[in-house]
């Protein structure tokens, strides 16, 4: 733990100082030592990261929150821009235009596995800019890629391994700066009401560059933004005292899992457009379970300091959280594509149609996420999570059992709020859980799990939801069918995470404020 030796020359032998500034590190506030003296106004200095003023913070606050939202906007476009996109590379099938929106967080999710310890040892500030350096470089590739799918696929998965080295260095940076208490809890709310909207928006701009100009000129603005936004945070991020710089990262573990992750995912999204029966796809599911199989036994036989350190989950509750995060997430995606699928391919709506109609999305997933943050201290994390799924749920419902032509109003506008509803609820409450359930070494960890689960969820659930809507599509039966099958997998998806949050999570509320000893830290 930091502790201040020395105040103005004065010794100070009291506890933490982290106990003593209103929720971060380097504030002023009143200080009363062991022996009775008051001290008040004094800036406090930690290890590593110098002094902060209230205004410093809100602004690396503000900072890393567009940073994080500039990664998402990315992926919004991709999800509500994917079949114009497609088109215009000469690709109809919406199998396999699901790529567009698969390819970014299949390496997002799959490389997020580790770029949070590789954080912790090499500094979590380090790792970010670096995140940030490599998403914009790719970014500005991916405006190129006009002429094929599958060159525009590989740079959207090259986009993905710079966004996993920034969003999960952004919230544990989040977690380092800010203890548990409100200035965390609304950093991390803000944090998910940046998600949507940046989403949202994402869909609204690209759908406006494809009516007006070229699709292309998306990604060479947020090059530009890219540029401007990772410059500023190098500028306002204090210097970071690295938090486990004696720690090594488990090359090997990182080697098999990744490998496993991106190829398990590769043939659920593959297998969709090119049936089950292509024997490319038949050896790759097998080499991916092999391969997860050996990343099980080195982590457990053999890893000095594996990726996924087994003292997070003995939290309680903590995997069948994942179970939960995982499934409502998948839900989530599938939902969401296949509202675009209707919208787009059976209803024939433009992309900024398309978009506008996706506007509620973005305001009642902003209102619901610092309204997560808020709830936390207050409400049992189950409770939050329980009515995330239970709301992708009944959207998935509503679409599934929506007619082919019909208003906007009847069921894709509830749909669309509940929708956004459950991703600010899943996302805000568990990042808040899953970094105040960790010591401050094992940040970089926490957030790559819920990062990996969230990422990962969203892209193998449209794989599975391909293949579903594969099977119900056979025989002639029209596209309108396949497209309810899979959002009654969506459904299904997120049942069994709602049975999953009420028989097993049991997650007592966070109503902690500053960090606690060490020895109340997960050993």
């Amino acid at each position: 733990m930091a502790t201040a030796t020395s105040i103005s020359g004065i010794p100070a032998p009291f506890k933490h100082a982290s106990d003593y500034v209103d929720g971060g590190i380097g504030s002023s506030s009143s200080i009363t030592l062991e022996d009775g003296l008051k001290f008040k106004d004094v800036p406090i200095t930690f290890s590593g990261n110098g002094n902060l003023t209230s205004g410093r913070k809100a602004a690396v606050s503000a900072i890393l929150i567009l940073c994080n939202s500039l990664i998402f906007m990315s992926f919004g476009a991709c999800v509500g821009g994917g079949f114009g996109i497609g088109r215009s590379l000469g690709v109809y099938d919406p199998t396999t235009t699901a790529w567009i929106a698969a390819a970014y967080p299949l390496t997002q999710g799959a490389f997020v596995l580790v770029t949070g310890r590789i954080g912790s040892v090499y500094g979590h500030k380090n790792v970010l800019l670096l995140g940030g350096v490599w998403w914009t470089l790719c970014s500005l590739v991916n405006g190129f890629c006009t002429q094929s799918l599958a060159t525009f696929a590989v740079a959207r998965a090259f986009s993905g391994i710079g966004a996993a080295m920034v969003m999960p260095n952004v919230i544990a940076t989040i977690g380092i700066t800010f203890p548990p208490g409100p200035w965390r809890n609304y950093s991390f709310g803000f944090l998910g009401f940046g998600a949507p909207v940046a989403g949202t928006a994402g869909t609204a701009v690209i759908a406006a560059f494809m009516e007006f100009v070229h699709w292309k000129w998306f990604f060479f603005c947020i090059t530009i933004l890219g540029a401007l936004l990772f410059t500023a945070l190098w500028a306002i991020l204090p210097h970071e005292e690295v938090v486990d710089k004696e720690g090594t990262v488990d090359w090997i573990g990182a080697v098999l899992g990744i490998s496993a992750l991106i190829t398990f995912n590769f043939v659920w999204n593959q297998a969709p457009a090119v049936g089950w029966s292509e024997i490319y796809i038949l050896i790759a599911l097998v080499v991916s379970i092999a391969l997860f199989i050996n990343f099980a036994i080195f982590e457990h036989a053999y890893a000095t300091s594996p990726i996924l350190p087994l003292k997070i989950f003995k939290a309680p509750s903590f995997f069948p959280l994942c179970i939960v995060i995982l499934l409502t997430i998948m839900s989530y995606s599938t939902a969401l594509w296949y509202l675009v699928a209707f919208q787009q391919l059976i209803r024939h709506w433009t992309p900024l149609h398309f978009a506008a109609g996706l506007t509620p999305h973005a305001i009642f997933g902003g209102l619901a996420a610092p309204v997560a943050s808020f709830l936390v201290p207050r409400i049992a994390a189950q409770y939050l999570l329980a009515f995330g799924a239970l709301s992708v749920m009944l959207s998935a419902i509503l679409l599934a059992t929506m007619p082919e032509q019909q208003s906007y109003w009847c069921q894709v506008f509830p749909a669309t709020i509940l929708m956004a509803v459950c991703s600010d609820f899943v996302f805000t409450a568990a990042q808040i859980i899953a970094t105040g359930a960790v010591g401050r070494k094992d940040q970089g960890a926490a957030g790559s799990l819920v990062s990996l689960l969230q990422l990962y969820g969203a892209s193998i659930g449209l794989g599975v939801a391909g293949t579903v809507e594969g099977g119900f599509s056979r025989g002639g039966r029209g596209d309108v069918r396949g497209y309810r099958g899979a959002l009654w997998a969506a459904v299904i998806f997120a049942s069994i995470a709602v049975v999953v949050d009420g028989v097993w999570v049991r997650v007592k509320r966070d109503e902690r404020v500053g960090w606690e000893d060490e020895e109340t830290e997960l050993k």
